[in-house]
């Protein structure tokens, strides 16, 4: 499953040529904070791993942290009471309810997936009834990750949707209002981007279904080679699907193939809980920003 990510392109130069020349501390963190993220390794490349991703929820929870103490300013608050019936204030608060929403889609489909997960390693441990009951609780499992793309395809299809329609900030305005308006849009446009290419990344790429004669084929490759392949994989969700749809083809029925999967299953679960703490960490983060801008545009 691919998209188009969106593209925080360099707003940060065209940024700076219309901030007054002295700016508050706390904007000047912001960009800097964002120019750190836009600065980092693309999501898309190659490169891109769980260890990417806890590093860029971690920025992303700094970014945050910064905006939210920047909202609590006098001055972005006039701005906001003043600006308060123009359409980019309604964008603005649209764009902090997307981003509750991917957080949330992309948590829960963690959280599923790491359920499943422990219980086919309890199934695994325990192995009553054979590689027979095994494979059931597998095909459990490709079954609920099935139901997970599904979600994470339909999530991203409406926030791509949602999100062309988006227009600001402003024009014709001046300074202030331009300037926060700038930068919140470019926070919620590498904030959208950095989750986005998470659920991507947790999706897996799209695959077919695999026939039985291409894993036959498969099959007839030396076993040295897959290995290496999937090890020198970084996604850890596309390695667990791959070895248990092995499995569950009949590629592999071994002991030592169960032991593996374990290990396999065991590093899913550890980079899962890593995701759904910095998701749920951002998520108190986003909450907090939205509660900020109500209660100042509500005042």
């Amino acid at each position: 499953m691919t998209f188009t990510p969106f593209s925080p392109k360099s707003h940060h130069q065209s940024r700076s040529k219309s901030l007054p020349c002295r700016q508050h501390p706390l904007i000047l963190q912001c960009n800097q904070h964002l120019g750190s993220l836009e600065a980092s390794p693309s999501d898309n490349s190659t490169s891109s791993s769980s260890s990417l991703f806890r590093h860029k929820l971690t920025g992303l929870q700094t970014l945050h942290d910064c905006i939210e103490k920047l909202v609590r300013l006098p001055l972005t608050q006039e701005v906001l009471v003043q600006e308060r019936q123009e359409k980019w204030v309604d964008e603005l608060l649209d764009g902090s309810l997307r981003l509750l929403d991917v957080c949330t889609v992309a948590k829960d489909s963690l959280l599923h997936m790491k359920e499943c997960a422990r219980e086919l390693q309890s199934i695994m441990r325990r192995k009553r009834g054979g590689e027979m009951e095994v494979a059931a609780e597998v095909r459990k499992f490709l079954a609920s990750r099935k139901v997970i793309k599904k979600a994470i395809l339909k999530a991203l299809e409406n926030l791509q949707a949602t999100v062309k329609k988006a227009k600001f900030p402003p024009s014709n305005k001046d300074n202030p209002t331009v300037t926060l308006a700038s930068l919140f849009k470019d926070v919620q446009v590498i904030t959208l981007s950095i989750l986005e290419s998470l659920l991507n990344f947790i999706s897996g790429p799209a695959q077919s279904k695999p026939s039985k004669w291409s894993l036959v084929s498969k099959l007839m490759h030396n076993k040295k080679v897959t290995t290496t392949t999937q090890e020198s994989d970084p996604n850890e969700f596309s390695n667990v699907d791959a070895a248990l749809q092995s499995f569950v083809f009949h590629m592999t029925r071994k002991a030592d193939s169960i032991s593996h999967l374990q290990n396999q299953l065991e590093d899913l679960e550890s980079v899962i809980q890593g995701f759904v703490e910095g998701l749920e960490t951002l998520f108190k983060r986003f909450i907090k920003i939205r509660v900020s801008l109500l209660n100042i545009l509500n005042h």
